[in-house]
């Protein structure tokens, strides 16, 4: 009868430990939940966000700038 009871006692303990971890996980993912992740190479992107970061960088003319523009403009 007594190694029953030790066994239970030790059931008991491991299942509190388990529970108070699992609350520990629950309480830290809802008080701080994934931060959105930046778009990576481009996906996600209209292609006006697209012409724009282009321009931006320098990687075109602001006439090209423009003419691209308006094609995306009457294409949609």
């Amino acid at each position: 009868m007594m190694g029953w009871g030790m066994g239970f006692g030790l059931l008991l303990m491991l299942g509190f430990w388990a529970a108070l971890i699992a609350l520990g996980v629950w309480l830290v993912r809802t008080l701080f939940p994934h931060a959105k992740q930046p778009p990576t190479a481009g996906y996600d992107l209209s292609a006006r966000e697209i012409l724009d970061r282009r321009f931006a960088r320098g990687e075109i003319s602001p006439e090209e700038y423009d003419a691209m523009k308006q094609v995306i403009s009457d294409g949609a």
